[in-house]
């Protein structure tokens, strides 16, 4: 690294550390009276939500949770969960978004690894934790979520019902100064082998991602995902890498935001309907399985912008959704990235094109978003980092990505300082990326 002169802090100087609670200061600033929406069971504005997650950091707090802890999180895609994004990791406590999509066997796993101390869980998913709790070594107590009147009786130690916890708590919380470096999140990733792969984020990989992802989806005229007229409503997990990061985003921009609880595919075209979505993103399945119900024949969609990503958008599932007036997008990351690294960018010249006639573009996976560096290699080049596998092939890419995570509770090949990460899709000239494909992430440690 290049030695350069330092600018000396002035005495007394303020380090702003990156940290998540300053991704909660611009959205209740903005537009306090902005709606948050748990399908059409319930509304809340921005300025309460910060008053619930200064209540939900008492809470917790009250049940004995400390800095460097682990909090797990059992729940549908709720606003629940999205106060404990913000609430969990700004007390210090690192954030388990548990895959409930695992099996129950995974599942103690992960907690086990994660040494997970407190586990907040939905009454759906009790009878999975019931079933194992013996197993599970290192959880003291649980805190039930529930949307009946009243939590389900359970065998489990618990520290109270969410709602009465809250509605208990203090409404103010000062949240702490710390490392920017601190883990924020953790989750772990389905495999192809063995046991499920943890990965884990800071507060500053975190805050970065946020105001990268926030520079590609609102900054351009030709892909409005996210703007201050936006209605924007998650279709992916928010256990899977943050609901890919766009719940911090939609925050800071202070946008309306519809959670839509559990994935039923007429009750998802209903509220699209109802709330006139304007932005999700999901993935190739579950966009199918919108497509066809009843619903969707009466839906206006043509204010519709998807961001898909998980697997590849096809040109029969891109071609089918402009029919309906869809506006559909293309997103690459992985788990390590947090997760976004490139996306469909759209051209003024692109727009002018019919909508069906803009599939071509619209399925690729476009070019590298802001912080993001992507590099070509010849495969044959002398050098060149690739694994050697005749299982495998196409040009690596490195990467250089300042919100790629800074460790992996296994161990993951490198090479001088880069992550090593093969997948099985070429590439579609320079710039651009059509799906997965060798890639070569450079540590943030190897760029400060």
């Amino acid at each position: 690294m290049v030695q350069t002169r330092i600018l000396p802090p002035a005495d007394n100087a303020y380090q702003y550390p990156l940290l998540i609670k300053q991704l909660l200061l611009s959205g209740p600033r903005l537009r306090p009276e902005q709606e948050i929406w748990y399908g059409n069971h319930s509304k809340y504005t921005y300025t309460d939500l910060v008053e619930r997650i200064h209540r939900l950091a008492n809470a917790l707090t009250d049940a004995g949770v400390k800095p460097g802890e682990t909090v797990a999180v059992m729940d549908w895609d709720t606003p629940r969960y999205l106060e404990c994004f913000f609430a969990i990791p700004m007390i210090g406590a690192v954030l388990h978004t548990i895959n409930v999509r695992l099996s129950p066997d995974q599942i103690v796993y992960t907690m086990n690894h994660a040494d997970d101390a407190v586990v907040l869980v939905h009454d759906d998913f009790l009878p999975v934790i019931e079933s194992v709790k013996d197993d599970i070594k290192t959880v003291r107590n649980y805190i039930q979520l529930t949307d009946e009147a009243s939590a389900k009786s359970t065998e489990l130690p618990t520290a109270g019902e969410y709602e009465a916890l809250l509605a208990k708590a203090g409404t103010s919380f000062d949240f702490p100064d710390f490392d920017e470096n601190s883990i924020a999140t953790t989750f772990y990733t389905t495999g192809t082998t063995g046991n499920p792969k943890g990965v884990f984020f800071s507060h500053r990989q975190l805050v970065l991602h946020t105001l990268a992802m926030t520079g590609a989806l609102s900054g351009y005229d030709e892909m409005p995902l996210l703007r201050s007229s936006s209605v924007y409503m998650p279709v992916t997990p928010m256990f899977h890498v943050h609901a890919w990061g766009v719940p911090y985003a939609a925050t800071m921009l202070g946008i309306k935001q519809v959670y839509p609880g559990r994935y039923e595919p007429e009750m998802l075209v209903d509220l699209l309907k109802e709330h006139k979505v304007t932005f999700s993103h999901c993935v190739p399945t579950i966009m199918q399985m919108m497509m066809g119900t009843e619903s969707i024949k009466t839906a206006d969609l043509s204010n519709w912008h998807v961001l898909i990503g998980g697997s590849a958008l096809t040109k029969s599932l891109c071609d089918a959704s402009a029919k309906l007036g869809i506006h559909m997008y293309t997103a690459y990351g992985m788990s390590e990235t947090c997760p976004l690294l490139c996306a469909t960018h759209m051209k003024p010249e692109d727009l002018e094109l019919p909508l069906e006639q803009q599939t071509a573009k619209r399925i690729k996976t476009g070019i590298a978003t802001a912080l993001v560096e992507m590099e070509i290699f010849d495969p044959e080049q002398p050098g060149c980092p690739r694994r050697r596998s005749k299982r495998r092939s196409g040009c690596p890419r490195t990467l250089a990505d300042p919100e790629l995570l800074q460790g992996k509770r296994e161990r993951r090949r490198t090479l001088e300082g880069w992550l090593v990460a093969h997948r099985r899709r070429g590439l579609d000239g320079p710039g651009r990326h059509p799906g997965d494909q060798g890639s070569h992430q450079r540590r943030d440690q190897d760029r400060r």
